[in-house]
């Protein structure tokens, strides 16, 4: 999953300087061409309604909130993939400057939720993005009277082997607090 954001929309210079967008899918890659590659059929069929995202079209947003299940510590294969596939992107230093942050998912509460986090952070390094986390005045993830993802690195929720639990309030509130903050830090005018 990928959460881009744009101060403006293209063609619309200062009008829409808070706009959030989803990266929408391309004229290339049908969103069906995209999830048959990796042959996850469960995905296809709950994320059907979830625009794609190419390579390229990270280039277009200030700022790039990834989202990836943990895979035994890492991320899964599909955004592996879909990493590998920004080698252009990286060759003409595209992301450079913008801002990056990352989201994940464990089925267990030490299932690799920061390791994972870590883990895409060293390609948006080799990006050249500036790594935004989640920062220790979200007080949600300082809490111990329950059991809760979040981390300085950033938001998080424990699925459950069958995927039956849902992000609490704790881990919403997390997420929505990093989505602020990534946000804050893109509409910043470069120095």
């Amino acid at each position: 999953m990928f959460i881009a954001w744009q101060k403006r929309l293209p063609g619309e210079p200062g009008k829409s300087r808070e706009q959030k967008s989803f990266c929408a899918a391309s004229r290339k890659h049908s969103r069906r061409q995209f999830l048959r590659r990796p042959g996850l059929p469960d995905s296809r069929r709950d994320f059907a309604h979830v625009p794609v995202c190419t390579p390229d079209e990270l280039t277009e947003a200030d700022a790039v909130i990834f989202g990836t299940p943990t895979r035994f510590g890492n991320m899964c294969g599909q955004m592996r993939q879909f990493f590998d596939a920004t080698g252009d992107i990286w060759k003409a230093g595209a992301l450079v400057g913008k801002v990056g942050s990352v989201f994940t998912s464990s089925a267990t509460r030490h299932g690799g939720q920061e390791s994972t986090i870590l883990i895409v952070h060293i390609t948006l390094l080799h990006h050249g993005m500036i790594i935004a986390g989640l920062p220790r005045t979200f007080k949600g993830q300082l809490r111990i009277d329950e059991m809760t993802g979040c981390s300085p690195y950033g938001a998080s929720t424990i699925a459950g082997n069958d995927r039956s639990h849902r992000p609490d309030e704790t881990e919403l509130a997390g997420a929505r607090f990093q989505g602020r903050y990534v946000a804050q830090i893109a509409a910043k005018p470069a120095a």
